[in-house]
């Protein structure tokens, strides 16, 4: 029994062979996937930024951008790490399997492409992907496995480590006046504007991982620990204000009604930081770290606007 497109997955295919890309299409939406299709490789990237896709296919030679680059790009960006690619080429010579396979691809078919077993790797690599994979359904990031392995990692390799715990003031009372829609928008927003923060550290090894609700993590170093907090609160704060009505950006404050139907007043969105690290003093696991970050994040909710703070003690 054929699967509705949400169940099936959600797919990008890009081929300049247009005969080939409609073939693919229509095979593919048979077999009841959402389908959206590129004739080249910037186009496929801007599908994908535009609404990230369950998986990507990719023929490897076509213009513009060819596989191999919308396959590295894709997987350098925190947000597609674990998006899964498969690359076609006409052209099934070990070199080209390999450099794909170095770029990150998660497999290769050689063409003419048989549908029955493009088919067949999809499910197969999408199913794997569904069970291995532990990110936020909603902003595509690492989850608390992840999250626990990286910063654990760091600890036994004695690395310079700095851990940035996020957390959004007055989240509930938003969601509560605005709704779930609009909530999930200000989150997707907090991850696009964290990832952009650790972008401009310009360090390959950094990391941005989504705990859970309106709780954020960046793994990073003390020697950028500070300019990444306050690039956030900064860039927050400035964000806030386009989440709300014309009404409440006037006024500066969220109007809402309390569970008994009392009038009652919140501040515009904010975002609390907590900020511990391995500069002044070694940091013994991951149940240390998560302790002060959650200790550190609780101080910087006592302001209204967004505020960070960083472990200043030495023992």
């Amino acid at each position: 029994m054929d699967l509705s497109p949400k169940e099936a997955g959600r797919l990008v295919v890009a081929d300049d062979q247009p005969d080939l890309l409609s073939l693919m299409k229509d095979a593919l939406e048979i077999d009841g996937y959402e389908v959206r299709t590129a004739e080249n490789g910037q186009e496929a990237l801007d599908l994908v930024h535009e609404d990230a896709p369950d998986c990507v296919i990719l023929d490897l030679f076509m213009p513009v951008k060819d596989g191999f680059e919308v396959c590295r790009e894709l997987k350098s960006d925190i947000r597609y790490l674990n998006l899964p690619v498969i690359l076609l080429s006409a052209a099934g010579q070990q070199d080209n399997r390999i450099q794909g396979l170095d770029n990150g691809a998660d497999d290769f078919l050689v063409k003419p492409i048989e549908i029955v077993e493009l088919l067949a790797r999809i499910r197969m690599i999408m199913r794997r992907n569904r069970q291995g994979l532990d990110a936020n359904p909603l902003t595509r990031l690492p989850g608390n496995v992840t999250i626990q392995s990286k910063i654990a990692g760091i600890i036994a390799e004695k690395k310079p480590l700095a851990v940035l715990y996020f957390d959004l003031n007055n989240f509930k009372a938003y969601n509560d006046a605005y709704g779930f829609a609009d909530g999930d928008k200000v989150l997707k927003k907090t991850s696009q504007l964290l990832i952009e923060a650790v972008q401009k550290v310009n360090q390959a090894q950094d990391f941005v991982g989504h705990i859970g609700g309106d709780d954020f993590i960046i793994v990073s170093t003390p020697d950028h620990m500070e300019a990444i907090a306050k690039d956030v609160c900064d860039r927050f704060d400035e964000l806030a204000p386009s989440f709300y009505n014309e009404d409440d950006r006037k006024n500066g404050k969220l109007k809402s009604k309390d569970r008994q139907g009392n009038d009652v007043e919140f501040p515009l969105l904010g975002i609390a930081v907590g900020v511990c690290h391995n500069l002044l003093k070694p940091l013994k696991n991951f149940a240390e770290v998560s302790g002060i970050g959650a200790e550190l994040k609780k101080h910087a909710k006592r302001v209204d606007k967004s505020h960070y703070e960083i472990d200043r003690r030495q023992q």
